[in-house]
């Protein structure tokens, strides 16, 4: 496959993807914009969030536009597209907080810096070498503290994972699951962005970092009898004593939810 980089900067950057989304896929990181990242969106000077990549169906940029609300009424919504079509089929949908727009990882924004960019199932499907290239182009048209959320879940977003990408390169990796949908935390690799899936093998910090979830999973059984919520919290209250540099606590932990620093896992 041909550079994407190397794409004429007249035209958007990048490839279409295969475009399959549903209702409520992205719900787990839509949460987390609202959680960890809520203070990011309140303190930007333009509340401008990007749902780069929305597939065949602007189903999840609706629902996120409905989810940031709360936390920001004036935040806006932009959903960006390389294929016309689908940004034609979209632009019924717009409205106050919502628009659609041809492009791609060059961010056609006129020249608004968003203060958040999710971008999910985008960057699985291309070669593992374009990937930090794509970061830094995203992350150079950031707001100052702005945040590129390059993530990849299941077809009904019971598995997934997101890395969190600062002007400054990345700071974090998130696994997110459904209790009951996962043996163990494991599981969710299938679904690691782009720039990890391939480091999941022994010697691999990422591969560590598995392996250390799944033995306090495992230590954590006799906790099964209250729940997967209690065991999973334990088995996340482990690995941060063991010196994982594990960020949040219980009231995060409790959504099947952990976050972990970037230096931990990086390849």
């Amino acid at each position: 496959m041909p550079s994407l980089l190397l794409s004429r900067p007249a035209r958007p950057v990048g490839v279409a993807t295969r475009g399959t989304t549903g209702p409520n896929r992205l719900r787990r990181v839509d949460r987390y914009l609202t959680g960890p990242l809520a203070p990011v969106l309140r303190g930007a000077a333009d509340p401008l969030v990007v749902d780069l990549g929305f597939g065949a169906s602007p189903t999840t940029a609706v629902e996120l536009r409905d989810r940031l609300r709360p936390v920001r009424a004036d935040a806006q919504v932009l959903g960006i597209e390389i294929d016309p079509a689908r940004v034609a089929a979209a632009l019924p949908l717009a409205g106050p907080g919502l628009d659609f727009r041809v492009g791609g990882f060059e961010l056609p924004t006129d020249g608004r810096a968003p203060a958040l960019v999710r971008a999910f199932n985008v960057l699985r499907q291309y070669p593992v070498g374009e990937v930090p290239g794509v970061w830094d182009m995203v992350r150079d048209r950031l707001a100052p503290d702005g945040v590129l959320v390059d993530g990849t879940c299941d077809e009904i977003g019971r598995r997934t994972a997101w890395i969190c990408v600062g002007p400054e390169g990345p700071r974090t990796l998130t696994l997110s699951c459904r209790f009951g949908a996962v043996e163990r935390p494991s599981d969710v690799a299938e679904r690691l962005p782009k720039a990890l899936i391939h480091r999941n093998v022994p010697g691999e910090r990422v591969h560590a970092w598995l392996a250390a979830l799944d033995a306090a999973w495992l230590a954590a059984a006799p906790l099964a009898a209250f729940g997967h919520r209690q065991r999973w919290i334990a088995a996340c209250r482990t690995v941060r004593e063991q010196g994982w540099p594990v960020l949040d606590g219980p009231a995060r932990w409790r959504l099947g939810e952990v976050t972990v620093r970037w230096a931990a896992v990086a390849p």
